[in-house]
């Protein structure tokens, strides 16, 4: 089956860092732009950060640029985001989304339904 599965969230306290993990089943990254998308509780899905398969390319919305690194392994496999210097505002259900497009970018961070292949999730919570 296709299709992309998150793991890594939990509970961790503000300052502190996690690290998420996206994988791939059934197919690789190469072709495709991955996204991290998050839904914290009474707001919209945002669009966070993306890398592109092709050239490892990455974009990065101002709420967690400088904090949040997306990076991917070299077999195409994973992506990662890690996130670093953890707040209480990050608390959401982060997912996962890829779509075959060479670069990545905000067009697909700003239409989550778009994309091909999406996750069901993993919960992050800061604690204060």
């Amino acid at each position: 089956e296709v299709q992309v599965v998150e793991s890594g969230g939990g509970l961790v306290q503000a300052g502190k860092s996690l690290r998420l993990f996206c994988a791939a089943s059934g197919f690789t990254f190469d072709d495709y732009a991955i996204g991290w998308f998050r839904q914290a509780p009474g707001k919209e899905r945002e669009g966070i950060s993306c890398i592109s398969g092709s050239d490892g390319s990455t974009y990065y919305e101002t709420s967690v640029e400088g904090r949040f690194t997306i990076s991917s392994d070299t077999d195409k496999i994973t992506v990662y985001l890690q996130m670093n210097s953890l707040e209480p505002e990050d608390t959401a259900v982060y997912y996962c989304a890829a779509t075959k497009a060479p670069l990545c970018g905000s067009y697909y961070l700003h239409n989550y339904y778009l994309m091909d292949y999406r996750g069901k999730g993993t919960l992050v919570t800061v604690s204060s």
